[in-house]
């Protein structure tokens, strides 16, 4: 039997709707993945119908492509990444975490501060991956996997580093505060706010148009790669780097029993035969690997990197944020600006503790020429000569040379974003 072309015409028509709402729906679902069980908990046996019921009982998270900018900072250990945090603490609508990834470290692997195996130092990639991915969809609660003892009713006071982040310090995550308070110093917020309420975090961070995390725990660019090319994140990293020379000096100021010995060596001449040069030289080789990724511009990584030293952001802090922001295509708001004005101008007096970050930017990026002896700022020209001219740091020649600022020791150079 014939159909009509009537009869075909309304057969197709009914087929596109079908299609169209079909894509409709499917558009318009919250992406989510089924939560990772505990690392305390988790357990091989577990059987199909049980992950299932785990999926169908876990919230979703709104899958997110065009609004929200998710913002690294990749940095080690003394190179201003505190400093360039609070680029991002400040704007009001950026939700700012202070290194979360100090949670995984201290669970899997507890001495990982005393170890020097590669392995050791890329165990816990999986794990952080996993971390971030859940952090930039605001699902903090995937944090209670790390906290230790482990969060009560979605409450802790064992988050490290609570007051270095604005948001978890102000209403409506702290609500005892009132309007004298709207300024915490790191050290009082915990004292006023209480406790850390997980499930108020987690609603912040979803009112905030932005998240951005900093993190010294991620050795290289490569290894946030399956990150950047998550199609459900909008993720740019911005590597900070610094003359290792000052790295170096600020580690041996701020960590004075771990790098004793290299503060024998300054204070005597004579170099420990038992110096542990990888605290050195692990800096140099992680910055010579990661930034050669970056500088070589993968297409992974387009529109995705900015590279950025740190003496370039102490002498025009202005200009190289706005210049960051502009990298981000996020509007910079006068709150950052103030804090600049108000955070760059200072001494070291006006600084409370060994994080702190009210200084004098300029003079602070040039201290290390007059705290490390000539030998010691030879030893590293040495051992790190490679990534110093990658990254355009001058060597100096003599110990006058060392200590006379009018000479600089960085090169003029624009490492312009990969777009």
């Amino acid at each position: 039997m014939q159909c009509s072309w009537k009869a075909v015409l309304l057969l197709a028509l009914a087929s596109i709707a079908i299609q169209y709402t079909a894509i409709r729906t499917f558009t318009a679902k919250s992406f989510h993945s089924c939560p990772i069980p505990s690392p305390v908990n988790c357990s091989l046996s577990q059987d199909t119908d049980a992950a299932d019921r785990l999926c169908d009982e876990s919230p979703t998270f709104a899958y997110n492509l065009s609004r929200k900018t998710h913002v690294l900072i990749l940095a080690t250990t003394r190179s201003g990444s505190s400093f360039v945090g609070q680029l991002f603490n400040q704007h009001f609508d950026v939700f700012y975490l202070f290194e979360p990834l100090y949670h995984v470290q201290y669970t899997l692997i507890p001495k990982l501060t005393q170890s020097k195996s590669t392995t050791d130092r890329r165990v816990m990639l999986g794990a952080s991956r996993d971390l971030l991915r859940s952090l930039y969809d605001c699902d903090l609660y995937f944090l209670e996997n790390y906290i230790k003892p482990q969060p009560v009713n979605h409450t802790t006071d064992r988050l490290f580093r609570r007051g270095a982040s604005k948001a978890l310090c102000s209403p409506p995550v702290c609500e005892s505060l009132g309007a004298v308070d709207l300024h915490l110093e790191e050290g009082d917020c915990v004292k006023k706010c209480g406790t850390l309420n997980l499930t108020l975090a987690t609603e912040s961070c979803r009112e905030h148009g932005h998240v951005a995390i900093k993190t010294v725990r991620v050795p290289e660019v490569s290894d946030l790669r399956a990150l950047v090319e998550d199609p459900r994140l909008n993720l740019k990293v911005i590597q900070l780097v610094r003359d290792p020379r000052g790295i170096l000096a600020s580690r041996s100021e701020t960590f004075r029993d771990t790098y004793r010995l290299w503060r024998i060596w300054d204070g005597t001449g004579r170099k420990p035969y038992n110096l542990d040069v990888t605290q050195l030289t692990t800096v140099c080789d992680d910055f010579w690997n990661s930034v050669s990724t970056g500088l070589n511009r993968p297409p992974w990584l387009k529109g995705k990197y900015m590279l950025v030293r740190y003496e370039d952001l102490a002498r025009n802090p202005m200009k190289k944020t706005e210049e960051i922001y502009d990298f981000l295509g996020i509007p910079m708001d006068s709150n950052v600006e103030r804090w600049i004005q108000n955070n760059t101008r200072g001494d070291r007096s006006s600084s409370k503790h060994k994080y702190g970050t009210v200084r004098n930017s300029a003079a602070t990026a040039e201290k290390w020429r007059f705290r490390l002896s000539y030998e010691i700022v030879a030893f590293t020209q040495h051992a790190c000569q490679q990534v110093l001219a990658q990254l355009g740091y001058k060597t100096a020649g003599s110990e006058e040379e060392l200590k006379n600022l009018s000479i600089s020791l960085v090169e003029e150079r624009d490492f312009l974003p990969f777009s």
